[in-house]
């Protein structure tokens, strides 16, 4: 009796999912959307990011949700994601918010900032300590909705022709680097430029530039830097946990069905656990494989470092005293980053420590 019971109500339920969904579904408008990455193909991990984003939404979406993805440079400059977006050539984009420091240095925030959080850190900030809401705000004034869509986790410190064996080798070298590690490099006398990334390789070999930074071992391997400069310096003190973002033009933004937003949003979570995820696996044979080659890996002298930090705080300091802007996220900024930093030296890093001198 309990059984047939069950199958009556099974029947019932059915019959009214199907009569239902297809009436719901039907509701809910197609929309198509071009993104523009600043990233090409060939980086599949992190051009991946908005991917694994758009083909999560078709997902979530029956289809009807699609965002078609673009390399940079093939509907638009890749360090002109943002611009694009903001006028409404294009709905989205997959960018660096730092890339965009030359119209208000407070963008670094939104990427990396020399000597900032790490990935966790940026994350827990950004998540749950009011982080989101300070970019938001700031972006605002630029016309889009913004969410993190990956991280590549600390950085490498960058290729170089010469070894750097003092502060004294800063001085006159030309570096690509992006957002305010390249200020803080320039505060310390080197010449320093932002170059996209598929561009890199032929400056370098050219000689036009003496150094590079990208992401690291995997994403550096496949840019093929090794071939021309085999000093790979760390860390990358400028990138100790640099997040990507999917920037959304507003008018879009508010015209999507709220269904869509929140499929937007998940896939975006998504993104950025992903990214990080693969970049972990990848990374540890990428470095491996590198060393086999001839590339000889560098620490920065200490020298080098204090100076920088030294700079990146007077920086910091000299950009609050004049913007407003900046200001308001930097305080609430560093300060998290003390607190956070007092418990992750308390546990994670005496364990990591330990580890790593373990055989």
């Amino acid at each position: 009796m309990e059984r047939r019971k069950f199958l009556q109500h099974a029947g019932l339920t059915g019959i009214l999912a199907a009569g239902v969904a297809p009436a719901v579904q039907a509701q809910t408008p197609a929309v198509k959307w071009r993104m523009t990455s600043s990233f090409p193909k060939s980086l599949d991990t992190i051009f991946g990011g908005a991917e694994v984003l758009a083909n999560r939404v078709r997902a979530m979406t029956g289809g009807k949700f699609d965002i078609q993805v673009f390399p940079g440079g093939e509907i638009a400059p890749a360090l002109q994601a943002l611009d694009v977006t903001q006028n409404g050539t294009v709905e989205a984009c997959h960018t660096c918010s730092y890339y965009y420091v030359g119209k208000d240095k407070t963008f670094g925030f939104g990427t990396s900032v020399p000597f900032g959080m790490n990935y966790r850190q940026l994350n827990a900030w950004v998540y749950y300590g009011g982080g989101q809401k300070l970019l938001d705000d700031f972006y605002s004034n630029y016309n889009v909705v913004s969410f993190m869509g990956g991280n590549t986790g600390v950085q490498m410190g960058g290729w170089f022709r010469k070894e750097l064996k003092s502060l004294a080798d800063v001085k006159g070298t030309k570096m690509r680097i992006a957002g305010l590690g390249g200020t803080v490099f320039s505060m310390l006398g080197m010449v320093t430029q932002q170059i996209p990334g598929a561009d890199i390789y032929p400056a370098l070999e050219k000689g036009t530039i003496d150094g590079a930074e990208w992401v690291g071992p995997y994403d550096d391997e496949k840019l093929g830097f090794f071939k021309v400069a085999k000093n790979y310096y760390f860390p990358g003190w400028w990138e100790p946990g640099p997040a990507i973002h999917f920037f959304i033009n507003k008018d879009a933004w508010a015209k999507l069905p709220k269904e869509y937003q929140e499929a937007f949003q998940a896939a975006a979570y998504e993104a950025n656990v992903t990214m990080m995820a693969e970049y972990d696996h990848k990374n540890p044979a990428a470095v491996v494989r590198l060393v086999r080659q001839g590339v000889k890996l560098r620490s920065y002298p200490q020298d080098i470092l204090k100076a920088a930090h030294k700079a990146a705080f007077q920086f910091y300091a000299d950009e609050s005293a004049k913007n407003p802007a900046f200001k308001k996220i930097a305080d609430p900024y560093f300060q998290y980053q003390k607190e956070l930093n007092q418990w992750f030296g308390v546990a994670e890093a005496s364990l990591d420590r330990f580890l790593q001198t373990i055989k």
